[in-house]
């Protein structure tokens, strides 16, 4: 009997903290700004747009090969013509760097 009772608190332990883990992921996409500069031939945009993903991050995927002025918008931000360029909050990531990626997002 003591075992149920055991099993059943561990249970509604764990929804708990699932819940709350599911709400952390929440807080984080409120708090970033985050648009990835790619194009669809490069792989490591497309790299940098599933770890965002699996991290649980949302994000504006802007396609400089159709879009000259978001290019140019790029350019001006970032110095660079390659890409990726990552923007998270203001703060200009170039390439696919994961470190810089977790300090900016706080993981």
């Amino acid at each position: 009997m003591t075992d149920d009772i055991e099993e059943i608190k561990r249970k509604k332990m764990e929804k708990m903290m699932a819940s709350f883990s599911s709400q952390e992921k929440e807080d984080k996409n409120k708090k970033h700004a985050i648009i990835v500069y790619s194009t669809p031939s490069c792989p490591y945009c497309q790299m940098s747009k599933q770890y965002l993903k699996q991290l649980g991050f949302e994000f504006e995927d802007v396609d400089v090969s159709k879009d000259r002025a978001r290019a140019i918008e790029m350019v001006k931000k970032s110095g660079q013509m390659g890409v990726p360029v990552i923007d998270i909050d203001g703060h200009i990531i170039i390439g696919f760097n994961r470190p810089m990626i977790d300090k900016l997002l706080g993981i």
